[in-house]
Protein backbone atom coordinates (compact mmCIF):
# COMPACT_ATOMS: atom_id res chain seq x y z
CA UNK A 1 0.00 0.00 0.00
CA UNK A 2 1.76 3.26 -0.66
CA UNK A 3 -0.31 6.71 -0.41
CA UNK A 4 1.12 10.08 -1.00
CA UNK A 5 -0.07 13.68 -0.61
CA UNK A 6 1.97 17.25 -1.36
CA UNK A 7 0.62 20.63 -0.63
CA UNK A 8 1.81 24.00 -1.70
CA UNK A 9 1.15 26.47 1.34
CA UNK A 10 1.24 29.92 2.81
CA UNK A 11 4.00 30.93 4.91
CA UNK A 12 1.42 31.86 7.25
CA UNK A 13 0.70 30.65 11.37
CA UNK A 14 -2.38 29.02 10.04
CA UNK A 15 -1.18 27.09 7.79
CA UNK A 16 1.25 24.57 10.29
CA UNK A 17 -2.13 23.38 12.21
CA UNK A 18 -4.15 22.58 8.05
CA UNK A 19 -0.90 20.08 7.82
CA UNK A 20 -0.85 18.55 10.90
CA UNK A 21 -4.94 17.87 10.54
CA UNK A 22 -4.55 16.76 7.04
CA UNK A 23 -1.56 14.30 7.85
CA UNK A 24 -3.33 13.06 11.14
CA UNK A 25 -6.53 12.29 9.43
CA UNK A 26 -4.79 10.41 6.24
CA UNK A 27 -2.67 8.06 8.92
CA UNK A 28 -5.76 7.85 11.27
CA UNK A 29 -7.80 6.75 8.06
CA UNK A 30 -4.88 4.13 7.00
CA UNK A 31 -4.94 2.84 10.61
CA UNK A 32 -1.36 4.18 11.68
CA UNK A 33 -0.94 3.12 15.75
CA UNK A 34 -1.84 6.45 17.71
CA UNK A 35 1.73 6.85 18.56
CA UNK A 36 3.38 6.87 16.32
CA UNK A 37 0.70 9.42 14.61
CA UNK A 38 0.96 11.90 17.15
CA UNK A 39 4.81 12.01 16.93
CA UNK A 40 5.08 12.20 13.40
CA UNK A 41 2.60 15.45 13.64
CA UNK A 42 4.89 16.89 16.36
CA UNK A 43 8.21 16.26 13.72
CA UNK A 44 5.56 18.08 10.84
CA UNK A 45 4.35 20.61 12.99
CA UNK A 46 7.80 21.64 14.36
CA UNK A 47 9.66 21.64 10.32
CA UNK A 48 6.64 23.53 9.04
CA UNK A 49 6.60 25.90 12.12
CA UNK A 50 10.31 26.37 10.56
CA UNK A 51 9.68 27.07 7.22
CA UNK A 52 7.03 29.66 8.27
CA UNK A 53 9.68 31.71 10.16
CA UNK A 54 12.46 30.91 8.65
CA UNK A 55 11.27 29.79 4.70
CA UNK A 56 10.93 33.48 2.71
CA UNK A 57 12.78 36.19 1.19
CA UNK A 58 14.88 34.27 -1.29
CA UNK A 59 12.72 33.08 -4.58
CA UNK A 60 13.00 29.50 -5.57
CA UNK A 61 11.55 26.60 -6.79
CA UNK A 62 8.14 27.44 -5.12
CA UNK A 63 7.91 30.99 -4.41
CA UNK A 64 8.78 33.39 -0.97
CA UNK A 65 5.75 32.97 0.10
CA UNK A 66 4.72 29.47 0.15
CA UNK A 67 6.55 26.09 1.38
CA UNK A 68 5.57 22.69 0.47
CA UNK A 69 4.76 19.76 2.27
CA UNK A 70 4.96 15.94 1.15
CA UNK A 71 3.97 13.07 2.87
CA UNK A 72 4.72 9.68 1.69
CA UNK A 73 2.92 6.28 2.83
CA UNK A 74 5.06 3.58 1.67
CA UNK A 75 4.96 -0.12 3.13
CA UNK A 76 5.51 0.34 6.78
CA UNK A 77 7.03 3.55 6.51
CA UNK A 78 6.47 7.31 6.52
CA UNK A 79 8.54 10.09 4.78
CA UNK A 80 7.33 13.14 5.05
CA UNK A 81 9.25 16.31 3.31
CA UNK A 82 9.06 19.98 4.25
CA UNK A 83 10.90 22.62 1.93
CA UNK A 84 10.92 26.03 1.66
CA UNK A 85 12.72 28.50 -0.58
CA UNK A 86 14.48 30.65 2.10
CA UNK A 87 17.81 32.06 2.33
CA UNK A 88 19.03 28.32 3.98
CA UNK A 89 21.38 28.25 6.93
CA UNK A 90 24.43 26.23 7.89
CA UNK A 91 23.35 22.83 9.73
CA UNK A 92 25.24 21.48 12.96
CA UNK A 93 25.27 17.96 10.42
CA UNK A 94 23.73 18.01 7.05
CA UNK A 95 22.18 14.23 7.99
CA UNK A 96 20.63 12.97 11.43
CA UNK A 97 20.69 9.06 11.21
CA UNK A 98 19.73 8.30 15.07
CA UNK A 99 21.39 9.42 17.90
CA UNK A 100 24.98 10.71 17.69
CA UNK A 101 26.84 11.32 20.80
CA UNK A 102 25.21 13.29 24.21
CA UNK A 103 23.67 16.60 22.22
CA UNK A 104 21.71 14.25 19.55
CA UNK A 105 21.94 13.92 15.83
CA UNK A 106 21.82 17.34 14.87
CA UNK A 107 24.65 19.16 17.19
CA UNK A 108 24.48 21.18 20.52
CA UNK A 109 21.46 21.50 22.10
CA UNK A 110 19.75 24.68 22.55
CA UNK A 111 19.71 25.72 26.45
CA UNK A 112 16.29 24.44 28.25
CA UNK A 113 15.36 27.98 28.59
CA UNK A 114 15.37 29.04 25.06
CA UNK A 115 12.37 30.31 23.07
CA UNK A 116 13.42 28.29 19.84
CA UNK A 117 16.68 26.48 18.27
CA UNK A 118 15.00 22.80 19.56
CA UNK A 119 12.73 21.96 16.78
CA UNK A 120 15.44 19.95 14.60
CA UNK A 121 16.40 18.23 17.54
CA UNK A 122 12.91 17.29 18.17
CA UNK A 123 11.99 15.81 14.90
CA UNK A 124 15.62 13.96 15.75
CA UNK A 125 13.97 12.33 18.44
CA UNK A 126 10.67 11.56 17.54
CA UNK A 127 11.52 10.55 13.96
CA UNK A 128 14.04 7.37 12.61
CA UNK A 129 15.97 9.19 10.18
CA UNK A 130 16.24 13.02 9.51
CA UNK A 131 18.08 14.73 6.81
CA UNK A 132 18.37 18.41 5.96
CA UNK A 133 19.88 19.85 2.67
CA UNK A 134 20.11 23.87 2.43
CA UNK A 135 22.14 26.39 1.61
CA UNK A 136 22.34 29.65 0.90
CA UNK A 137 20.00 31.29 -1.92
CA UNK A 138 18.73 27.64 -2.38
CA UNK A 139 16.68 27.29 0.72
CA UNK A 140 15.64 23.86 3.30
CA UNK A 141 14.52 20.30 2.14
CA UNK A 142 13.91 18.79 5.63
CA UNK A 143 13.36 14.95 5.20
CA UNK A 144 12.32 12.70 8.20
CA UNK A 145 10.99 9.08 8.24
CA UNK A 146 9.84 6.43 10.78
CA UNK A 147 9.01 3.26 10.59
CA UNK A 148 5.09 2.81 11.15
CA UNK A 149 3.19 -0.09 13.56
CA UNK A 150 -0.66 -0.12 13.00
CA UNK A 151 -3.98 -0.83 14.85
CA UNK A 152 -5.30 -4.12 15.07
CA UNK A 153 -7.77 -4.50 12.03
CA UNK A 154 -5.82 -1.28 10.78
CA UNK A 155 -7.87 -0.81 6.41
CA UNK A 156 -4.71 -0.11 4.76
CA UNK A 157 -2.06 -1.58 6.87
CA UNK A 158 0.60 -3.13 4.86
CA UNK A 159 0.74 -6.49 4.09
Amino acid sequence: MSIWWSLCLRRDAASVPLARRLFLGTMETAGVDPEVCHDLSVALTEACANAVEHGGGTPGAHGPEEFRVTAYLDGERCRIEVADSGPGFAPRSASAHGPHGPHGPLGRRAPADAESGRGLGLIAHLADHVQVRTGPGRGSVVSFDRLLTWRDGAPLAAV
